[in-house]
């Protein structure tokens, strides 16, 4: 098998020990000695916290490090923060940082929670009368809620729980497609395991009543689950300041000139969705580096600002501009479904760190920390694309990379460094760049 790829099925792999799991993938590489070493060197030699990284998920047999980084100067309600930003894309954290520090001065960013509400569906097929399982729905009510009530009974008592259900009728979409909307206040918590658990134990209660009733072959429950789509837990953030403050002269822009040109570039977003999903990507730099930081599910938050910025039919850029000749107004509103309890927000040990860095926040102040990073990115992003573009920043932060890739020893790290200060960063200068300095040595 040395070498030659994986040429059967394997029986039993996650029974194998770590060491055992590393051995046998290293073993169908072209080099099993070397993937193998490599693949335990990133083991923590501390096997106690080695332990709490294998625990987190399934078949573990490294860790994969990311950069974990500091954005200084956020001003967020008038109180200032270190954000943390576990990121890979070099230039998002100085351009973060930059414009942190360029809002600070003007007020800072201003943010609203406007709610925490979350839905799950108990999603069914019902193949009678709409008025005959309308009827039974409302009946159930009390029995339904009655059935989560050991699950719920803590998250009620910190001001959460079960806030409404409703019957959704789909069956003009798919044919005879129904789901009961249930919609939560998780508190702290992301809620996915609280929400899953109470939609399956009334999605037991209504199945176990539908044969009560005689009526269990009309009804049929297909799954029961959450929905990342989240637009009723939504925050909105903004930035202001008076037009003159955004002047470029080195550019030849006034700031009026230039918040004319921010906006309009910020609109093309809303009517082009190849330009949004480029401009929200941008946004989304900002607010997943907050949320892997802080130990929260970077997919599930994603996933809910791509349906968001679709709710009208048409996928959009999610921040906008507010201009007059006496003010600049940039703000965006989004679903962020995350938490400061639960999964392993307590459990990761830089994601704890990075709650304390925070000021221990709740889930509403962590939405609100989130949603200016993620404005603060996407302002430091367009402003670099109708200015001296995106690539000349972008690739001076990625020269290390380029010069790593290269085996760059430190003395012609640094003579890139000098020589790049003022000349284009890019692949094909960089290749050739160290062809001229090895060859001169």
């Amino acid at each position: 098998m040395i070498g030659t790829g994986v040429t059967e099925m394997i029986q039993g792999f996650s029974r194998l020990s770590r060491d055992e799991k590393a051995e046998l993938v290293a073993s169908c590489t072209r080099n099993p000695a070397g993937v193998e070493r490599e693949i335990k060197y990133h083991l923590l030699a501390d096997e106690d916290k080695q332990k709490v990284y294998d625990e987190f998920s399934e078949n573990v047999v490294s860790n994969f490090y990311l950069p974990y980084c500091i954005a200084p100067n956020f001003r967020i309600n008038d109180r200032y923060y270190f954000i943390p930003m576990v990121t890979e894309e070099s230039s998002v954290v100085a351009a973060t940082s930059a414009a942190a520090k360029f809002w600070a001065k003007r007020g800072g960013f201003h943010t609203r929670v406007e709610s925490m509400i979350k839905p799950g569906h108990i999603h069914f097929v019902w193949k009678g009368d709409p008025g005959h399982i309308r009827e039974f729905i409302d009946r159930l009510r009390p029995g339904l809620l009655d059935s989560t009530t050991s699950l719920t009974q803590s998250m009620t008592e910190r001001g959460g729980g079960i806030l409404g259900m409703q019957l959704n009728d789909l069956s003009d979409r798919m044919e005879g497609y129904y789901q009961l909307e249930v919609l939560f206040n998780t508190a702290d918590s992301m809620g996915a395991n609280l929400i899953n658990s109470c939609l399956e134990g009334m999605a037991a209660f209504l199945t176990n009543q539908a044969e009560t009733a005689g009526i269990s072959d009309n009804l049929q429950v297909i799954m029961s689950i959450l929905s990342n789509h989240t637009p009723q837990c939504t925050v909105t953030c903004s930035v202001t300041c008076h037009p003159d403050q955004l002047a470029h002269h080195h550019l030849g822009l006034s700031g009026f000139d230039f918040a004319r040109k921010f906006e309009l570039a910020v609109n093309m977003s809303r009517v082009d969705p190849f330009r949004a999903v480029t401009h929200n990507k941008g946004i989304l730099n900002g607010v997943e580096a907050v949320i892997t930081a802080t130990g929260n599910d970077p997919r599930a938050v994603e996933a809910g600002v791509h349906a968001y910025a679709s709710k009208d039919g048409v996928y959009r850029g999610l921040t906008r501009v507010d201009l007059d000749p006496g003010s600049f107004t940039f703000r965006i509103e989004i679903p962020v479904n995350i938490g400061t309890a639960g999964g392993i927000t307590r459990l990761h040990p830089l994601a704890e760190v990075s709650l304390k860095i925070l000021g221990d926040p709740d889930a509403s102040g962590l939405m609100s920390i989130a949603s200016a990073a993620g404005l603060a990115s996407n302002f430091a992003a367009v402003r670099s694309l109708i200015t001296g573009g995106i690539q000349k920043g972008h690739m001076r932060m990625h020269l290390s990379n380029l010069l790593n890739q290269h085996g760059a020893s430190d003395e012609e790290k640094q003579a890139a460094t000098e020589f790049f200060r003022d000349q284009p960063v890019t692949h094909t200068a960089v290749r050739e760049f160290m062809s001229r300095i090895r060859h001169k040595a």
